[in-house]
């Protein structure tokens, strides 16, 4: 894959997680699917699910690479880069 396929934020990827019901994550490039039970984010280190109850997507900028959510978290797992068509939201934004 070369650096044209893959979309770049050009931030770092951070997570910062607040007594398990607040998470702010930098470096994310797409929101790829979402429900109160599961988000999935397209990072700059590959794909990143959260898991959990009652989650909300309080702020997403593409701009900025930066997402807050709320919710009870109870995993954060990450899987490999998976080459797609976008995620939810540039499809919305298309």
């Amino acid at each position: 894959m070369n650096n044209d396929e893959r979309p770049t934020v050009g931030k770092k990827h951070n997570l910062i997680m607040e007594d398990r019901k607040i998470l702010s994550v930098s470096g994310v490039v797409d929101v790829s699917a979402f429900d109160e039970e599961k988000i999935q984010l397209v990072t700059e280190n590959g794909e990143l699910t959260v898991g959990g109850y009652s989650l909300h997507i309080n702020r997403f900028s593409q701009d900025t690479g930066e997402l807050n959510l709320d919710g009870e978290i109870c995993s954060l797992v990450y899987s490999e880069n998976k080459q797609n068509d976008g995620g939810f939201f540039s499809k919305l934004f298309k």
